[in-house]
């Protein structure tokens, strides 16, 4: 009997593994980005990033909108509106790649259109629109990573972000390294998860518990980054006119990343943030296409119909900065 050669050899996706927000191979945010799976449905693609089992997948498409591309990110949980890394590292690939110039371009994305800028070693993502919500009583964020309000520096905690939403809790510098995440407790918060960060007034400590989207705690994270900017000028942390700063992340988990942000004020408010960082490739290959069978994600259930479903926020925006129109 023969063997067709479609069972002998099924469909291949070619994918390729970078390093993200670090100049060292093996350090950083490990991203998986496959390519040309515009014809997949939801449920592939969400198999596909199961399979990878990192923080995140990224599957860059043909863009609808006028944009340059389009970028799909999914957790092995759920899909993302935007993510930080794997805008930075899925730009740079495609321009490696030959797919995108050097410069300025726009990714399309379930959150909006963002300025990404692509450089010969790494990429610069401009944030969405700079939000943030009231101050918040720290006890369910602090109970969610281990904490007490011990530890605090006594900035009051918020939920901000620039394009996906973090809760946020400035410490003290050895608090950081004693921070343990409660998936349970986490994913309770609403929003995408909580960054616990020691701010010495230039640069930032950080980790950051994604207990949201289903990841424990992420090597560098890109929008919690953005978000970061956004609480410091809220919270009176930084200069008339806003700052460059650093962020310096996923040392707890031998996977040590540096995020260059830099965040613009204006009236108090900021208007906007961006977020640089270096990318290495460090694997290639084929993956076998999921079969069409694959369980569907939803995101709307899997985040609910606030950002990151979290309903009892009250925002406060400024258009400065935000996705490209």
């Amino acid at each position: 009997m023969t063997v067709p050669d479609s069972a002998r050899f099924p469909p291949t996706l070619g994918y390729q593994v970078v390093d993200v927000f670090t100049g060292t191979a093996y350090a950083g945010n490990p991203l998986a980005v496959v390519l040309d799976a515009d014809e997949l449905s939801t449920g592939q693609l969400q198999a596909l990033a199961s399979e990878f089992n990192l923080s995140e997948t990224a599957f860059p498409m043909v863009a609808t909108d006028g944009a340059d591309y389009r970028l799909r990110i999914f957790t092995p949980a759920v899909e993302l509106p935007f993510a930080g890394h794997p805008s930075v590292g899925a730009a740079w690939l495609l321009h490696s790649l030959g797919r995108l110039p050097a410069g300025d371009v726009v990714q399309s994305c379930g959150a909006g259109r963002f300025a990404v800028t692509v450089t010969a070693d790494g990429a610069t993502l401009t944030g969405g629109p700079p939000s943030w919500g009231d101050g918040l009583d720290p006890g369910p964020l602090l109970d969610a990573v281990g904490l007490t309000a011990a530890d605090l520096v006594g900035v009051a905690p918020r939920w901000c972000g620039a394009g996906l939403d973090f809760g946020y809790l400035l410490v003290h510098p050895v608090a950081v390294a004693l921070a343990r995440p409660d998936m349970a407790r986490l994913a309770a918060l609403g929003g995408a998860g909580v960054s616990v960060t020691a701010w010495d007034g230039h640069s930032a400590r950080s980790r950051v518990f994604a207990g949201g989207v289903g990841v424990a705690e992420d090597p560098a994270t890109g929008s919690a980054a953005l978000g970061l900017g956004v609480l410091l000028a809220v919270s009176g942390l930084l200069p008339a006119g806003g700052t460059a700063y650093d962020v310096v992340q996923g040392v707890e988990l031998g996977r040590p990343s540096r995020l260059s942000c830099t965040v613009e004020v204006a009236g108090g408010r900021p208007v906007r943030t961006t977020v640089h960082g270096q990318v290495v490739p460090v694997a290639r290959g084929e993956i076998r296409s999921p079969p069409p069978a694959s369980p569907p994600a939803d995101l709307d259930d899997a985040v609910g119909d606030t950002p990151m479903g979290r309903p009892d926020r009250q925002d406060r925006t400024d258009s400065g900065g935000g996705p490209t129109p």
